[in-house]
């Protein structure tokens, strides 16, 4: 018999986790926390803490700092400004079957939860944070599997994140099964159905919608906890949905699917940005000789596009110059996120000479995975081939904990320093065996300000 998402929820221990759940869930603390901190240096996030300020006080709930801020507001307001920040930076831990990311929405909105409840007297210890991100991870990636498979549209991250989020806060806030059930339902009822297509059409600071997909969730816990109505979640419950849940508690699909990226940017972009990396490097070649590029792809990626952006939503939303870039300084990391990348003439030369081509076989394939094949072109007409690949990151090709750790401290160490940096790191490498003071200090050093 199917377990029921609600009796799952509510169930859950941090017992039932398996390790290599564990696993997971530790490499995304890091890796969030690393896009965080230098997702707190834009101004899409800025901005956002500002709106936050603006409109989201502390009440009952108590209050909660807002990520990488230190400044206090509802948990809602704190997720809402958290989940902005480390969206800002398109380089945070997804899942390509759900086309979509859930870290940048469930650890802004549980940190957000958690310190409330620390402020009201309750003490969080890391095996409780492990059991409620288990909760909201793998609801969000069964809820939002069921909606890209039922929904014409092709909704944000934010819509079935609303979701995850809103089961996992109604289980911190201690609420019966049937209470996180309608959690589920107003978090996806209210949740954004934002268009994510219109977002890569025209890039700007709505990005992957967690922004509202966060608060919504968080919100919805707290209406529930209090008797509010909203069930059934669709994406939970029905004939539509049993499909994606019928294994629910038995198979792992935050494991089987969670993958991390190497490069700040979308990662329809990233099998596109390894080949031309392995490409230059394999064959000598210098930007210089390069006098154009073609990448075969699926058709929502050459979409992407992004010859020439102008901010850094468009460089986000890109892949030829990003690829550009690639080619030109053989990395794409924070360095390529200053403004000043943008007026690069080497990188914009290639990059006006690269051409997406919409391929209908890369399209067909990339369903679970994203596909592309690259050929570079020199100065004397020579062609450099590489194969149809998919990024590295995946399951399949894994980065390794030395890899994300460097990332991690590319991004950290420039805005919080190399000491506050190293002891997120070595908090988080096993956050889930702190006990309620450890993990307090941990919460401390990720929510207080640089």
């Amino acid at each position: 018999m199917t377990l029921s998402m609600s009796a799952f929820a509510q169930n859950l221990t941090y017992n039932d986790l398996p390790d290599a759940l564990l696993q997971v869930l530790r490499r995304s603390f890091l890796d969030t926390m690393g896009v965080a901190a230098i997702g707190s240096t834009t101004k899409l996030s800025g901005l956002a803490r500002k709106g936050a300020l603006a409109v989201f006080g502390t009440g009952t709930a108590g209050g909660a700092r807002i990520l990488m801020d230190g400044r206090t507001l509802s948990p809602a307001g704190a997720a809402m400004a958290g989940a902005f920040m480390v969206d800002s930076i398109d380089a945070h831990d997804g899942t390509s079957p759900n086309k979509g990311h859930a870290g940048s929405a469930v650890f802004p909105a549980l940190l957000a939860v958690a310190d409330a409840m620390r402020t009201n007297g309750t003490p969080i210890t890391g095996k409780d944070f492990a059991t409620w991100l288990a909760v909201a991870y793998e609801v969000s990636y069964r809820a939002g599997q069921v909606q890209h498979a039922t929904c014409a549209d092709y909704h944000t991250s934010g819509a079935w994140t609303a979701v995850g989020v809103a089961a996992a806060c109604a289980k911190m806030l201690g609420c019966d099964a049937q209470a996180i059930r309608h959690a589920a339902g107003i978090g996806e009822y209210h949740g954004p159905r934002s268009q994510m297509m219109r977002c890569i059409d025209f890039p700007t600071m709505l990005r992957d919608g967690v922004g509202w997909g966060a608060p919504s969730g968080v919100t919805a816990a707290y209406l529930a906890r209090e008797g509010f109505t909203g069930a059934p979640a669709l994406t939970c419950e029905g004939k539509d949905a049993e499909p994606y849940w019928h294994d629910l508690g038995d198979t792992w699909l935050t494991v089987e699917h969670t993958h991390y990226k190497p490069y700040p940017c979308c990662r329809w972009a990233h099998p596109a940005l390894d080949a031309v990396q392995v490409l230059m490097t394999k064959n000598n070649l210098t930007h210089d000789r390069v006098k154009a590029v073609n990448i075969k792809t699926f058709h929502n990626a050459t979409r992407l596009a992004g010859h020439e952006p102008q901010s850094a939503d468009e460089f986000s939303y890109a892949i030829a110059f990003p690829v550009a870039a690639m080619i030109v300084r053989g990395q794409v990391g924070v360095e390529e996120l200053a403004p000043k990348t943008l007026q690069d003439p080497d990188i914009l030369r290639i990059s006006r000479a690269t051409t997406l081509i919409d391929d209908p076989h890369m399209t067909e394939i990339s369903i679970g995975k994203r596909w592309a094949q690259v050929t570079i072109i020199d100065t004397d007409g020579n062609a450099y081939i590489d194969e149809p690949r998919t990024p590295r990151g995946d399951t399949d090709m894994p980065l390794s904990d030395a890899e994300i750790s460097t990332k991690f401290h590319s991004f950290t160490d420039p805005v919080l320093g190399h000491k506050r940096a190293n002891k997120i790191e070595s908090l988080s490498a096993g956050f889930d065996t702190l006990d309620a003071n450890d993990f307090a200090i941990l919460m401390g050093l990720c929510l207080s300000a640089p």
